[in-house]
């Protein structure tokens, strides 16, 4: 028997719940996994709380490191014993083992750790889609993200500053200024404390940066708009202070002629090879230290609920995992 956290109901970390389940064999296009590392991410929380509606009861999590422990028979990719990392539905990476469909998976290269590879994926290919898909970004442009002392946000600064872009960041306290600042923003505003629209228009000398990135939603959604130039690009991929309202669009995104989207991972890597590909990427620049990680806080996996208030409290200081 194999251990998970299940739910089943939404709402507060209490929900969550530690529990054996039996995981059999895979089927033909399967894999069946031992994960040694499961990654912490936000959305995890919107599944829990039901914001992101799944059917229950259900596993949890999305993102996961391991060893493969048995193939299915049309599995080509894979062999027992690999190093894979994954970062997709189903849920369920909050265990033990479990059996996952082998195109979600990648091979983890010699020299990055599954604790490393847990926290990558999900980040690591976020950061990846928002700057060389969504927004294609260059050097000398100036541009702003939100949650700069993040997991998101510590590897999307290292990135875009080896493209040769400035980035301003915001963060909830004092206390992640320096941690924003470690890994290489050019300016960190506490948006608690000062209006961060005056600031950034302040440091642009009021022209405004090219893009913004914005995983916080409700708070900074407005501002956001406002720190934008003309036909700047307003890229919205989460909510962690709430959903979003409806947009105005004459109101708020015709007059500077504003482009906004709501990207995913899962429309960027369509397949098997786009998410190799991804990865491979992501990895290369750990390996020759474009990107350092540092993971803040590691949990065992029956501390999951204390790992969720922590999350949804702000505590933590860029990534976190969980080790089952």
């Amino acid at each position: 028997m194999s251990k998970s956290i299940i739910i089943k109901k939404n709402g507060g970390p209490e929900v969550l719940r530690l529990e054996e389940v039996k995981v059999g064999s895979p089927g033909p296009n399967e894999i069946k996994v031992t994960n040694k590392a499961i990654g912490l991410n936000y959305i995890d929380t919107y599944h829990r709380s039901g914001l992101y509606p799944v059917q229950l009861p259900s596993g949890i999590g999305l993102e996961a490191a391991g060893k493969v422990e048995e193939v299915g028979s049309n599995v080509k990719e894979f062999n027992k014993g690999d190093n894979i990392a994954y970062a997709s539905t189903p849920l369920g990476a909050y265990s033990q083992e479990r059996i996952i469909p082998s195109k979600i998976s990648v091979k983890v290269p010699e020299g990055v750790s599954h604790e490393l590879a847990a926290t990558l994926m999900t980040k690591g290919l976020t950061t990846n889609y928002l700057l060389t898909k969504t927004y294609q970004l260059k050097a000398g442009e100036t541009i702003l993200f939100h949650a700069a002392a993040g997991g998101v946000g510590q590897i999307f600064a290292q990135w875009a500053n080896s493209i040769g872009a400035k980035v301003i960041g915001t963060v909830g306290s004092d206390e992640k200024i320096k941690i924003a600042n470690e890994n290489g923003y050019s300016h960190v505003i506490n948006y608690t404390k000062h209006d961060f629209v005056k600031e950034v228009m302040n440091i642009t000398k009021n022209e405004g940066v090219s893009a913004v990135f914005d995983g916080v939603g409700k708070k900074t959604f407005q501002g956001s708009l406002a720190c934008l130039k003309t036909r700047g690009m307003m890229v919205s991929f989460g909510n962690a202070s709430g959903p979003l309202e409806p947009v105005n669009v004459p109101k708020e995104i015709q007059p500077k002629g504003l482009y906004l989207t709501r990207p995913s991972i899962a429309q960027y890597f369509t397949n098997r090879k786009e998410l190799q590909a991804g990865a491979d990427t992501v990895f290369e620049k750990v390996k020759f230290g474009k990107i350092k990680i540092k993971i803040s806080k590691k949990y065992k996996l029956e501390d999951a609920k204390q790992a969720h208030e922590d999350l949804e409290a702000r505590k933590l200081m860029g990534p976190a995992i969980l080790i089952p």
